[in-house]
């Protein structure tokens, strides 16, 4: 999870088309498609969610210069892990629902001909990537009780409404609280440990005010920025499940239980053997302790 220090020159349009990997499953807008097929600078290539990474790594083993990919934060976030470390350079068609990753970087998400151009004409920067237990993040990940409200509102919702799912996985989650050990690297190299029903970090420091709640926070600092709900009472915890459902970060926020903190690193510790982790939107199932580290310049991004 190195990165490679070389820079790069804008590609020139006579050159062999870009390999493009479109993801088929992709909340891709129509227009974004039609966009890059009707683009000779390309060379696309649709691809199954599980075939990217595959893709990604074959490209950088043969030398490939540059790559573009289209989809969301999910594909984009497969697609950087498997160049990671490698000098394949990574341009990016946004093409998801809401693109949260290319609008921090300030990639046009609403006008495809530009991106195809940005893609082809711009040099590539280096980019930071999160990782927990080697699964890249991209913008966000959670562990605790909000996690656990959401993987049982999405096992109810098969059967109920979505309200009604929420509801009932709501209770759920009032009914069994549960507490994570967080072991913490400070910013003099030692370790801070604390309990905490919750957890959400975030690549790079995020603006915690305003209208611009959640987003990073520009020339913010190069961390993973990690918020903590101390532990506390059943009751305050039950108030603060409820604030988080209802109103995400912002209902958090208003607590002044929550503790903030930057870090390079941390490990959780949950009372099982396994833990529910969301990344980037998706849940998935790890292995307990969690080791959440950031990696600066890990892979090299064609961006403004």
């Amino acid at each position: 999870m190195t990165s490679t220090s070389m820079s790069s020159a804008p590609r020139s349009a006579s050159l062999v088309p870009m390999p493009a990997l479109l993801n088929a499953a992709s909340g891709s807008a129509a227009r974004a498609q039609a966009a890059l097929r009707s683009d000779s600078r390309f060379d696309v290539r649709q691809l199954s969610p599980a075939d990217i990474g595959d893709a990604v790594r074959a490209e950088a083993r043969i030398g490939t210069p540059r790559l573009l990919v289209c989809g969301g934060d999910g594909t984009l976030c497969t697609a950087l892990a498997a160049a990671a470390g490698t000098a394949l350079e990574i341009a990016i068609l946004p093409g998801g629902t809401l693109n949260h990753f290319a609008h921090d970087l300030g990639l046009p998400c609403d006008d495809p001909a530009a991106a195809l151009d940005i893609a082809v004409n711009w040099t590539a920067r280096p980019v930071d990537l999160g990782y927990v237990n080697g699964h890249a993040i991209l913008n966000t990940s959670a562990v605790g009780v909000y996690v656990d409200f959401v993987r049982y509102r999405e096992r109810l919702e098969q059967r109920l409404s979505y309200r009604v799912a929420s509801v009932a996985a709501a209770i759920s989650v009032w009914n069994r609280p549960r507490a994570l050990a967080v072991e913490l690297e400070t910013a003099d190299g030692g370790q801070r440990h604390v309990h905490t029903p919750l957890l959400f970090v975030g690549m790079h420091e995020r603006v915690l005010e305003g209208a611009a709640l959640g987003k990073r926070r520009r020339d913010g600092a190069r961390a993973l920025h990690v918020l903590l709900v101390r532990d506390h009472t059943r009751l305050r915890l039950h108030a603060l499940v409820i604030r988080a459902i209802v109103s995400g970060l912002r209902g958090l926020l208003a607590e002044h239980e929550v503790a903030i903190r930057l870090t390079r690193c941390l490990t959780v510790t949950t009372s099982t053997p396994k833990a529910e982790v969301a990344i980037d939107g998706e849940l998935l199932q790890l292995e307990s302790p969690l080791r959440y580290e950031f990696v600066q310049d890990a892979v090299r991004v064609v961006r403004r």
